[in-house]
C-alpha cells in the first residue's frame, strides 16, 4: 500500500520549476516582455500538473482505504467462515481459541479451556513435533490434515476426507498377482490310475475354485499342479485377516481322502507394472518352496516380505530324480573348474564339517583339487576333536585352509561350494564369498530373505535331516573310481546323527538310506560317539542354565544363562535340546551371551509351534523345529522382552520381514 502513497510526481515538478525559473531569468535579461510571457506559461503548466497530481493522489488514497477495508472483511470471513479449522493452544495443550468452523464440526458451544487431545488421541504425536508438522487424524469420522506451528501454538485442520477415500480406493483397487502351487502333487498322483487321478484333480480344483469364488478372485489352472490368480489389494487384506485359511482347508479336506496335499502361494503386490508383479509372485513362490512349502509369501516391490502359514514339517520327497540331476550338474561344474573351495558357516558344527568333507570327496572323484575353508579359531568341542582325529589318521588335514590362504590361490575359474547355510552373513568369510563368480549352495534349512543371489546352482531341500544327508545322496551319483574312506564316511554320519539328535528328529526314510550307505563304507558309530562326548564342566553349565527356566506360555519353556558369562553356541543349542525332552515342554528357548559378544537364542520345538517364524522375527532362521538367532542387545532382560514379543506375534498367526 505504501507504494501507492509515494508521490514521486513532485520531484519532476520541482525540477521543471527550477529549469523554468532559470529560463525566465534568462529571457528577462534579453527581453522583459518575452520573459514575462514565458513566466506566465511556466506557471500555468506547473499549476496544471500539480492540480492533476493532487486529484490522482486523493483517488489512490480512497482506493487504498477501500481495499484495506475489503481485505479486513475478507480476513474476518476467512478466519470465521471458511471450512478450515483454526485452533490456538497454550503450553499445556489446552485450547485458548477455536474458530466457529471447529465448534460447528464438533457440535460443542465452545472449545475454549478444553484439552486438545479430546479432539483426537492421534494428536498426541505433536508433543514430539518439530517446528512444523503435518499429519492425518480422525475427528468425528472425518479425516483432517493437521498443520502444527509450534512457535505460534497454532493448528490448522484441513478436511481431506474425500482425498483419503480416493487414495484408499486407488490402493484397494491395485492389481495383485498370485501363483498357487500344489506342493506334493506329482508324488501323490505318481502311482494313481487315471480315474483316481481325475478324482484328485476334481477335489483340488473344487476346493480352490470355491475359495476363489468366496473372495471374488479370478483363478485359472495353468498346469497340473499350478494355478494363476488375479485379485486386488482389498481382497488381499481380507485374506491376510483370515490368515489364508485356504492352507488349512486344502490340507484338512484332502487328508480326509488320504491325499495329504498342501498348498504354497507366492504373491506379488505393490507395483503398477504387471510384469514386475508376475516376477514378484514367482520370486515369492520360490521363497516359499525353499522354506518347505505349505505357506504364503507376499512380496512387495520395495523388497518387504510377509509370511503366513508354515505350520507343518516339509514332506519328504519320494523320488531321487532331483538328487541325480543336481549331482550331474555339480559334476560338470567341478570338472570345469581348476580348484574347488568348500565353505560352511561360522562356528561350524559336525554337519557343516561333514558336508564339507563329502563335497571335497566329490571333487577328488572328479580329479580336481579342492580345499575346505575354515577359521581355526572358531573350532570347539566335537568339531575340534574331529579335526584332531583327521590330523592323526589321514592326509585330509592338508585340505583344510584359512580364508587368507584361499584368497591367495583362487582364480577366476575356481568354484565355491557353500554348505549348511545360504545366508551370506553366516559364511566363514563373506569377503571370500564375493570374490567367486561360480557358487553352489547346498543346504537343508528353510530359505530366508537373505540369500546368496548370484549362485550358479542351488540345492536346498528343507525336508532333509541335514546337509550331510544331501551330500551323501549326491555322492552316490558321482564317478565310482574312488570309494569313501572310513573317516570320511564317519564324518558324514556324525553330521546326520548330530542334526537328527541320534535319528529322533526330522528323520525320514532317506535319512536311514543315507546312513546305511555310509555304514557300507565303514562309518564308525563308536568313533562318532567318542567325537560327540562332552566333559563334566559342560554338563554342569547346561544344568545351571536349566535352573532358570520359566514357562511364558503353556508348553513354552524359556531359560537364560548368567548375565556376565559367555557361552559356546553349541552349549546353548544342547541346552535347548535337553529342555525340549522335559515333560510338558512343546517348545524351548535358551538365551545366553555368546563368545562373540552377541546375545544368542537357540529354539527347539516338537512341531506344534513353528520356532523358525519366531526366530525370523528376531533376524534369525532355521527349521520349523530347530532355529536360532543372534541379537545385538546389552542385557538378558532385553533379549527376553524381544523374544516374548516375537512369540506373541507369531502365535497370532503371521510374520512380517
Amino acid at each position: 500500500m505504501d507504494t501507492y502513497r509515494k508521490r514521486r510526481i513532485l520531484y519532476p515538478l520541482l525540477h521543471l520549476a527550477v529549469f523554468g525559473l532559470v529560463g525566465i531569468v534568462g529571457l528577462f535579461l534579453l527581453n522583459i516582455w518575452v520573459g514575462a510571457a514565458f513566466a506566465i506559461l511556466v506557471a500555468l503548466i506547473i499549476f496544471y500538473d500539480w492540480k492533476t497530481e493532487r486529484i490522482a493522489y486523493f483517488a489512490i488514497e480512497k482506493y487504498i482505504e477501500s481495499l484495506a477495508f475489503r481485505m479486513k472483511k475478507v480476513g474476518q470471513e476467512v478466519l470465521l467462515e471458511m471450512p478450515i479449522g483454526i485452533v490456538l493452544i497454550n503450553d499445556k495443550f489446552e485450547i485458548e481459541w477455536a474458530n466457529p468452523y471447529m465448534t460447528r464440526l464438533l457440535d460443542i458451544p465452545t472449545l475454549t479451556g478444553q484439552d486438545l487431545f479430546l479432539l483426537s488421541d492421534e494428536l498426541q504425536k505433536i508433543r514430539k513435533s518439530d517446528e512444523k508438522t503435518d499429519s492425518i487424524v480422525t475427528i468425528r469420522d472425518r479425516k483432517f490434515k493437521v498443520i502444527y506451528k509450534q512457535e505460534e501454538k497454532l493448528l490448522y485442520f484441513l478436511d481431506v476426507t474425500e482425498q483419503v477415500k480416493i487414495e484408499k480406493q486407488y490402493y484397494d483397487d491395485r492389481t495383485v498377482i498370485a501363483i498357487l502351487f500344489i506342493d506334493n502333487y506329482d508324488d501323490i498322483t505318481q502311482g494313481m490310475d487315471d480315474q483316481t487321478k481325475s478324482m484328485t484333480n476334481s477335489t483340488v480344483t473344487s476346493i480352490i475354485n470355491d475359495w476363489a469364488e468366496e473372495y471374488d478372485i479370478y483363478i485359472k489352472r495353468i498346469d497340473t499342479d499350478r494355478f494363476l490368480a488375479i485379485l486386488n489389494e482389498s481382497i488381499l487384506n481380507e485374506l491376510e485377516k483370515k490368515k489364508f485359511s485356504i492352507l488349512d482347508d486344502i490340507r484338512e479336506k484332502t487328508a480326509k481322502k488320504n491325499l495329504s496335499l498342501t498348498l504354497s502361494i507366492g504373491i506379488g503386490t505393490g507395483s503398477p507394472s504387471l510384469i514386475e508383479l508376475g516376477e514378484l509372485a514367482q520370486s515369492s513362490l520360490d521363497l516359499v518352496l525353499g522354506r518347505g512349502g505349505d505357506q504364503v509369501a507376499i512380496k512387495q516391490s520395495n523388497g518387504k516380505i510377509k509370511f503366513y502359514g508354515g505350520k507343518t514339517n516339509p514332506v519328504e520327497k519320494r523320488t531321487r530324480v532331483r538328487a541325480r540331476v543336481i549331482s550331474h550338474a555339480l559334476k560338470d561344474l567341478i570338472q570345469d573348474s581348476d580348484l574347488v573351495f568348500i565353505m560352511g558357516h561360522k562356528n561350524p558344527d559336525m554337519d557343516s564339517i561333514g558336508a564339507g568333507i563329502g563335497v571335497r570327496k566329490m571333487a577328488h572323484m572328479n580329479k580336481v583339487d579342492s580345499y575346505i575353508v575354515l577359521d581355526f579359531d572358531e573350532l570347539n568341542g566335537s568339531v575340534e576333536r574331529l579335526i584332531d582325529e583327521i590330523k592323526q589318521q589321514s592326509d585330509l588335514k592338508e585340505y583344510f585352509i584359512s580364508p587368507e590362504e584361499a584368497l591367495s590361490i583362487m582364480s577366476e575359474k575356481s568354484l565355491l561350494v557353500v554348505v549348511d547355510t545360504h545366508r551370506p552373513s553366516l559364511v566363514v568369510d563373506e569377503t571370500l564369498l564375493k570374490r567367486f563368480e561360480k557358487i553352489v549352495v547346498i543346504d537343508h534349512h528353510r530359505r530366508g530373505e537373505e540369500f546368496i543371489n548370484n549362485s550358479t546352482l542351488v540345492y536346498m531341500e528343507p525336508y532333509a535331516s541335514s546337509t550331510s544327508e544331501l551330500v551323501t545322496e549326491l555322492l552316490e551319483y558321482q564317478p565310482d573310481n574312488e570309494k569313501l574312506s572310513k573317516l570320511e564316511a564317519t564324518a558324514l554320519l556324525a553330521g546326520i546323527i548330530v542334526d537328527t539328535k541320534s535319528f529322533t528328529l526330522r528323520t525320514g526314510a532317506r535319512t536311514f538310506e543315507a546312513a546305511s550307505y555310509l555304514r557300507t563304507y565303514g562309518a564308525d558309530t563308536v568313533l562318532v560317539q567318542r567325537l560327540l562326548k562332552e566333559d563334566i564342566h559342560t554338563f554342569i553349565e547346561r544344568s545351571k542354565i536349566i535352573q532358570n527356566v520359566r514357562f511364558t506360555y503353556p508348553g513354552i519353556a524359556v531359560a537364560h544363562a548368567e548375565e556376565e558369562k559367555e557361552y559356546d553356541s553349541v552349549l546353548i543349542a544342547q541346552t535347548a535340546d535337553i529342555l525340549l525332552s522335559m515333560k510338558d515342554v512343546n517348545a524351548s528357548f535358551v538365551i545366553a551371551r555368546r563368545q562373540d559378544g552377541l546375545m544368542g537364542i537357540s529354539a527347539r520345538s516338537l512341531g506344534e509351534i513353528n520356532v523358525q517364524l519366531i526366530m525370523e522375527k528376531l533376524g534369525g532362521g532355521g527349521h520349523l523345529t530347530n532355529a536360532a538367532c543372534q541379537l545385538e542387545v546389552d542385557t538378558i532382560e532385553e533379549a527376553l522382552e524381544l523374544l516374548q514379543n516375537a512369540i506373541i506375534e507369531t502365535l497370532e498367526g503371521s510374520m512380517e520381514e
